[in-house]
């Protein structure tokens, strides 16, 4: 067994153990009492897959509904059967035939046999708590360039909620398994904390009786435009259309992905929390990153390469940066006995700074052989932000809050998190070009 197949099994371990068929494509008819939208879990694997190992990444599975198409699932997880949270969308009173079956042409050339069941559909009807954010849940078509390619896969759909002067919010954002553009994998790491992508969708606000009044999408360059493009009963479709993981209102492509919508607070935690809440996305963009060569023994900043996930420690801090930036660095106990060993997020190079407000996260590859128990302290920096052309700032940046160091932690020999060694909370004022925020880890 190959060591991504040891890493996406061993992120599994947290799931219960499941009644499955070993099938190629399974049949379920299920009786809907009044009309809603519909929700199910594909519960799946595939023999020889591998996500990291080119040729034997995943089976993908052809979801159909009532004879017409729904959606692919892509069974990145390996050879273990486990949970894929898909919603069927709206589905009204009577009696529904659901199938799945593994789409030959979609995948990998050396994937064995798949193994599918699936748990109860759930109708979610107007009268429930999550009816109006699930029926307005998006649908993603795939990035033509994708389509085949294992690549950029979207692994997880969430839902914030927010409250406006006149009515509710939703926001729904997406984990991709990587970019293939956009952001280099090293300053990925140095600025964000991770090396999947995680991307603002679609937000629509509704007044009190439900009514839609404004509906928006992140498109190409991260504009914010209105959205006015089509909806499958009340789901916008969206187009995957650049490499970064912008949409778009249309699109080519017919393959679409409708993970289910999860409900998620980030009250003072960054958005990688809800990686958190699923460990298995960093044992699947890890394993992602080795198989497109974007890992190296020591590569140095700049080059779009990382060393491995398991180096790097992350950290999850918060605070004001205003028009300032900062970088943290790693303290690592030495060869000698009170030594310690100092390593900047931002690896020397001014753009790898934090330049935003709130919870972020950060990563910095330590030295070979650092263990958590080697963590010794962290040190936050103020900076005056980069400016473009290298021109001086017009005024001097003020000065950066820092309020929260939430978590402080490594991946395991399997790529997945292992449990945060500090937590700290306070209120430290920082000056650009002055004294750092020093913190010791017991």
């Amino acid at each position: 067994m190959t060591r991504g197949v040891l890493a996406i099994v061993a992120a599994l371990s947290i799931l219960p153990v499941l009644p499955i068929l070993p099938a190629d494509r399974v049949e379920r008819e299920f009786d809907v009492a009044e009309t809603g939208d519909a929700l199910i879990t594909v519960i799946a694997g595939c023999a020889r897959c591998d996500w990291g190992e080119t040729g034997r990444e995943a089976a993908v599975l052809r979801v159909s509904l009532d004879g017409e198409y729904s959606q692919h699932v892509v069974i990145a997880r390996g050879e273990t059967a486990v949970e894929y949270p898909i919603a069927l969308g709206r589905v009204a009173k009577g009696r529904h035939r659901l199938t799945i079956d593994r789409d030959t042409d979609l995948s990998a050339r050396g994937a064995g046999p798949a193994t599918i069941d699936t748990s109860e559909v759930t109708v979610r009807h107007p009268g429930d708590a999550d009816f109006q954010a699930l029926s307005l849940a998006p649908i993603i078509y795939a990035r033509a360039n994708t389509v085949g390619k294992f690549t950029d896969v979207p692994m997880l759909m969430w839902y914030e909620v927010e409250t406006t002067p006149r009515g509710t919010r939703y926001r729904y954002s997406v984990v991709f398994s990587n970019e293939d553009g956009g952001t280099e994998t090293d300053r990925l790491m140095a600025t964000w904390g991770r090396t999947t992508d995680i991307e603002f969708v679609y937000g629509v606000e509704l007044d009190g009786s439900g009514r839609i009044l404004a509906e928006e999408f992140q498109g190409p360059g991260h504009e914010v435009p209105a959205f006015t493009g089509r909806h499958e009963a009340g789901h916008p479709l969206l187009w995957v259309s650049t490499d970064n993981n912008m949409v778009s209102e249309s699109g080519s492509t017919r393959i679409r992905y409708a993970p289910a919508a999860e409900k998620f607070d980030l009250a003072n935690q960054s958005r990688e929390a809800v990686m958190d809440a699923h460990p298995w996305t960093y044992a699947v963009s890890s394993v992602e990153m080795r198989r497109e060569g974007k890992t190296a023994d020591d590569p140095p900043p700049g080059h779009n390469t990382i060393p491995d996930p398991r180096r790097f420690v992350y950290v999850e801090a918060c605070g004001t940066i205003g028009d300032a930036a900062i970088a943290l660095s790693i303290g690592t106990a030495g060869q000698s006995k009170g030594e310690m060993t100092w390593t900047p997020s931002d690896r020397g190079l001014p753009r790898y700074r934090v330049v935003r407000d709130g919870c972020f996260r950060i990563a910095t590859p330590v030295p070979r052989g650092t263990r958590p128990a080697d963590l010794r302290a962290i040190r936050v920096n103020a900076y005056e932000r980069p400016r473009p052309n290298n021109a001086p700032p017009a005024r001097p940046a003020g000065p950066v809050t820092m309020t929260r160091i939430n978590k402080v932690f490594m991946l395991d020999a399997h790529d997945l998190p292992g449990p945060s060694v500090f937590r700290w909370t306070g209120a430290a004022t920082l000056r650009p070009g002055g004294e750092p925020l020093e913190v010791r880890i017991p």
